[in-house]
């Protein structure tokens, strides 16, 4: 394999292996708010903020973890006929479907910018009673399904060396 690809492949999957070890601990936030939430319900008065916040940290601990999942191998594949073939076979399979994942990525990546430019020329607000801004999120929106591209990318590269007989 040619030395940029095997330096793109190293390269993303550091990124993404460091920036996924780091966003798995976001689900702990996302516990304290909503922990946050039951004692403020019961002991206090109810804070507007809460729910939303969990969501949004919801969303950053999936979108951000996502590229991680795929490259430790965590996806759900069926294997009822994908089990049985040689790591030759799967790569020819992955190489060939991993092309609708990554035009379904691009389409997703499209329309997560439209979005985003239009909440940084509007000041998109939520329509929530805490009415935050929207581009905070729709950026990690868009960084993640980029990461995400690229690790379908990487990928791809791999397979095609598996297909070829090298390791990367």
């Amino acid at each position: 394999m040619p030395v940029f690809a095997t330096g793109f492949v190293r390269f993303v999957d550091a990124v993404n292996y460091r920036l996924g070890r780091v966003v798995m601990y976001f689900i702990f936030v996302m516990i304290g708010i909503l922990l946050w939430s039951s004692i403020s319900k019961t002991f206090f008065l109810p804070s507007l903020w809460t729910l939303e916040m969990a969501q949004f940290a919801m969303v950053t601990y999936f979108i951000l973890g996502g590229p991680y999942a795929m490259q430790m191998g965590a996806n759900v594949r069926m294997d009822l006929l994908y089990g049985r073939w040689s790591p030759r076979g799967k790569a020819w399979v992955d190489a060939f479907t991993v092309f609708f994942l990554l035009l379904y990525l691009g389409v997703l990546l499209y329309g997560g910018i439209e979005s985003l430019a239009y909440a940084l020329e509007y000041t998109e607000r939520s329509p929530s009673a805490w009415r935050p801004h929207m581009w905070p999120i729709k950026s990690l929106m868009c960084i993640g399904i980029f990461l995400m591209l690229l690790q379908a990318l990487a990928e791809l590269v791999r397979d095609i060396a598996r297909i070829r007989g090298v390791s990367l």
